[in-house]
């Protein structure tokens, strides 16, 4: 009955959302999404993630100081950069290198920037998250990643890539939406609309069970946290939050 339930559903709003579908039939779709609608979305999505889930990532950030290196440098590398919602959570003289598949995200994150001079910005890098070829091994002191292992091509591939451009003992920091517990109405609602919300916003999965790829991570140490934020009628509720030290 649940698996017809939840075909019932998804054809219902794949009729709702035919227009966007007949879109990405002819092409026209994807690099729309990707040069306007996307990044628009997920400014406005941030703006309200931020203030929903604000003293979580405060909590979050706290200990990034820890994990400056010898040198007394804090090397900071964010994989999937967007609009530059975190950087007001980085302490100050930090140095980031900001990464990113779009570039269509750049006013926004001049924006971000100008309102966060705190921080030095070091490098630009169009790069995927399984990718950071131009990122030395060993030589940043930190990794963030918020809202994004929901749209990788590969979280484990990812993951392996943080591992190597992290020094010894260097930290990876993550909050990302996941699934929900599989037994709940959340997990239903999440199946439902799964493959239309991902046409529409780039690639996001809503079913990952990412706290699995992190605990069989190659990381020393895992703080791993199961959260809920406050997103109403919206299938992304659950989150995990935490750090991950090599």
């Amino acid at each position: 009955m649940t698996e017809a339930s939840i075909l019932f559903f998804r054809a219902c709003l794949v009729l709702l959302a035919m227009p966007i579908y007949l879109l990405s039939f002819v092409g026209i779709w994807e690099p729309f999404c990707k040069k306007i609608f996307f990044p628009f979305f997920l400014e406005k999505l941030s703006a309200v993630h931020e203030r929903k889930a604000k003293k979580q990532k405060q909590e979050l950030f706290r200990n990034l100081p820890d994990f400056t290196s010898p040198s007394g440098e804090l090397k900071l590398l964010e994989i999937g950069t967007g609009c530059g919602a975190n950087f007001q959570f980085y302490p100050p003289g930090c140095k980031v290198t900001c990464t990113d598949i779009n570039l269509n995200f750049q006013q926004g994150l001049l924006r971000s920037m100008n309102k966060n001079q705190h921080v030095h910005y070091e490098h630009f890098l169009v790069a995927a998250g399984e990718d950071l070829h131009q990122v030395p091994s060993g030589s940043v002191d930190a990794v963030v990643c918020t809202l994004v292992l929901c749209s990788v091509h590969s979280v484990n591939g990812t993951l392996k890539e943080v591992l190597r451009v992290l020094r010894p003992g260097g930290a990876f920091y993550f909050l990302e939406h996941v699934a929900a517990e599989r037994s709940s109405w959340m997990y239903f609602w999440q199946q439902v609309y799964y493959p239309t919300w991902k046409l529409i916003f780039a690639g996001c999965c809503l079913t990952r069970e990412i706290w699995k790829n992190l605990e069989q991570a190659n990381f020393s140490e895992l703080k791993l946290q199961h959260i809920s934020v406050a997103l109403p009628w919206m299938p992304i509720q659950p989150h995990i939050i935490g750090y991950a030290v090599k």
